[in-house]
């Protein structure tokens, strides 16, 4: 995300940001040395400047050069029409930055309601906006992913236990250890058959 702000600062003049989701707004510091506006948006969120769902985002048609969608599409009740949003409300010549689950526990917040592939994330995109490009990649590799899923086990296990100090140091190995072995295998970093991924970033240029 930061390259993406950089980025951003090189190619507009003042970059229009608008964050949809913002939680806490952890992007807000990457864009701000580059943005002449940041708009937050989200629900139930006071620390947001509008408030509103992705499916009906309170801004006007084409208002801004970046619209940030992190970890959203899979809590949102009709994802077509979210994608739908963030074409309508970015600005000819800007990007969509999005990111969401291939494979994650059960997290309802308040809602937990899908999980993509590349290939249906591409398509979700594509069929939902006249983009003149999708990218769809992987966040990590597969031996990461499947860190992932064991950490999150070990994490309520050690906590069960009151041994979260341990917890942590077996964590940080399991996350070490995948990294490393995904490092040396372009099969396991890929998006071919057999692999999965915790998360996938879309950039979808308009």
């Amino acid at each position: 995300m930061q390259a993406e702000a950089e980025r951003a600062g090189e190619a507009y003049e003042g970059a229009r940001v608008l964050d949809v989701g913002s939680g806490v707004k952890p992007y807000f510091p990457f864009f701000e040395p580059y943005a002449s506006e940041f708009v937050s948006v989200d629900i139930a969120n006071p620390a947001a400047d509008l408030e509103g769902a992705v499916e009906d985002l309170p801004v006007p048609d084409g208002s801004f050069d970046v619209v940030i969608c992190n970890q959203v599409l899979e809590h949102c009740a009709d994802p077509a029409q979210a994608v739908r949003e963030l074409r309508r409300v970015v600005a000819p010549g800007g990007r969509v930055l999005a990111s969401t689950h291939g494979v994650q526990v059960y997290h309802p917040a308040p809602d937990d309601l899908w999980r993509w592939t590349h290939a249906g994330l591409e398509r979700l995109f594509a069929q939902n906006g006249d983009w003149r490009s999708v990218t769809v990649t992987p966040s990590s590799g597969t031996t990461a992913c499947v860190g992932m899923l064991i950490s999150i086990y070990v994490e309520q296990a050690a906590k069960r236990a009151r041994l979260r100090p341990l917890g942590r140091v077996v964590i940080a190995g399991v996350n070490r250890a995948a990294r490393g072995i995904d490092a040396r295998s372009e099969l396991l970093r890929s998006t071919r058959p057999g692999t999965i991924h915790a998360n996938y970033h879309v950039v979808a240029e308009a």
